[in-house]
């Protein structure tokens, strides 16, 4: 490690530890209750505590119910399952475009907040929600009608398709939920109002999980809709969470304030912003849709195989979305500091961030090689599918220790408003490495579905090399936005 990167490292670490940066458990309790604090200024660490905190249970939450309701559905035939891990494959696309312009909501209001202009961060923040609702009617009005032919060009058998067509139709028609969702979370991320973001999917996943198995067994009063409850039940939680989300944007007391002037549409800002926002979600569609390719490919081996890799699959996001939170809070960090025209600070943070969320991953990744089987079977039983499920989780997660910055440095680059940098990146490592490899490793190689979570492990470790190669260079500190 060169001398240069020590220093990167030791000093928000020495900050950290200063008495006058207050105790860590106070730090935990402010996180929580919310802070205003202006992290332009003040000790580096606990900065990213205070908006760490909040985001990494934010992501927790979300890591919770996509656990929880998989459990559910494990209970219906496998059909089930399999229409569940081939829908969701195809809501990438539509996850890749709200967080693709939760990225540019994010980017603009952290710039605008670290630069001390409150007005321009209302204005940003409501022509990022105009934009997020043009996108999702559109995209409800084109998937819904079709939800029975993408199934299928998924590679759905006739029987998913009966028995899934509804929850596919569910998903794409009430996609608003969702973007509004991520794209006022976002608003708030940016304005360092974390607190308020972590409330706010507290209450929608909380929802979705307890109504869950009512609309899926049909409990009480509910009726049983079978797998098609689930997609109801998720979309009752999100969408009461994404009301909510809105009522505190417009509320008074915050760090910024939405009047009656800024409901109204102003085109060059709007523009900004989709040129912005075009990008990152380009950049997320790149890494979503690698994931349909391979899904496409462990198809080939049948619904246990596809079965598994959900069962996988969905654990380790378990484990990679609370560090997306500390990832998360590098890039309101990264935004904030360049709008007060403070790049070293900027660059301190973010190797801090990628420490810490290293340094956790890491030990999460080490439990699921060695209780790989005892985590599978919490969640399916079933001898023809758990195997598969085995070798998803040992396999991708040898890779935790590239992940974790990985994942840090991917978001600092967006938190810049650079969002050009880690698109190229990703469609290097996922369309021309993760996909070609996948395919030939487990058909070619004959390694079957274990080539696929083989080429799974290469191709995140490579991202994270070539973007702290890239994250060095500096150039992302120049980017206007």
């Amino acid at each position: 490690m060169s001398d240069a990167y020590e220093e990167i490292i030791a000093a928000p670490i020495a900050e950290a530890a200063h008495p006058h940066a207050g105790s860590f458990w106070g730090a935990i309790r402010e996180a929580l209750r919310g802070s205003h604090q202006d992290y332009t200024v003040g000790p580096i660490g606990r900065s990213i505590i205070l908006l760490a905190i909040p985001m990494v249970l934010e992501m927790c939450m979300e890591s919770i119910f996509a656990v929880v309701d998989i459990k559910w559905v494990s209970y219906l035939r496998p059909d089930a399952m399999a229409t569940v891990g081939l829908t969701e494959s195809m809501l990438t696309l539509i996850y890749a475009l709200a967080i693709g312009l939760s990225i540019g909501a994010t980017a603009m209001v952290a710039r605008r907040i670290g630069e001390h202009d409150p007005d321009g961060a209302a204005r940003a923040a409501m022509q990022s929600v105009f934009l997020g609702l043009i996108v999702a009617i559109t995209l409800a009005l084109i998937g819904a009608p079709l939800a029975p032919k993408l199934l299928g060009a998924m590679g759905a058998t006739p029987s998913v398709v009966e028995h899934g067509v509804w929850f596919t139709r569910i998903m794409l028609g009430c996609n608003a939920t969702v973007v509004m969702l991520f794209m006022i979370n976002a608003i708030f991320r940016g304005a360092g109002d974390a607190a308020i973001a972590m409330r706010v999917l507290w209450l929608a996943n909380a929802l979705n999980i307890a109504l869950g198995p009512c609309f899926i067994f049909g409990l009480g009063p509910f009726p049983k809709l079978g797998i098609a409850g689930a997609a109801v039940a998720t979309n009752i939680g999100r969408g009461t969470g994404a009301i909510y989300a809105f009522s505190r944007l417009i509320r008074k007391g915050g760090r910024f304030e939405i009047t009656r002037k800024h409901f109204r549409i102003e085109t060059a800002i709007m523009g900004r912003l989709v040129k912005l926002s075009g990008t990152g979600t380009f950049q997320v569609f790149v890494g979503m849709a690698s994931w349909i390719g391979l899904v496409r490919t462990i198809s080939l081996f049948g619904t246990d195989a596809l079965a598994g890799y959900i069962v996988g699959i969905r654990v380790i996001l378990f484990a990679l979305l609370p560090s997306w939170g500390m990832s998360n809070a590098a890039a309101t960090m990264v935004g904030q500091a360049l709008g007060a025209k403070k790049p070293e600070r900027a660059e301190r943070a973010v190797w801090l961030a990628g420490l810490y969320n290293m340094i956790v991953l890491g030990c999460v990744g080490l439990i699921f090689v060695i209780l790989a089987p005892q985590i599978i079977w919490l969640f399916t039983s079933d001898p023809a599918v758990a195997p598969y499920g085995v070798d998803c989780l040992r396999i991708v997660a040898c890779g935790f220790l590239f992940y974790a910055y990985g994942m840090v440095l991917t978001q600092s680059f967006n938190g810049a408003g650079d969002t050009w940098t880690p698109t190229i990146i990703n469609l290097f490592c996922f369309w021309l490495l993760e996909l070609p490899l996948g395919y030939a490793l487990a058909v070619i190689f004959h390694f079957g579905p274990r080539g696929v979570f083989l080429a799974i492990t290469i191709a995140f470790s490579s991202l994270a090399v070539v973007s702290a190669i890239f994250f060095r260079r500096g150039k992302w500190k120049l980017k206007v936005v």
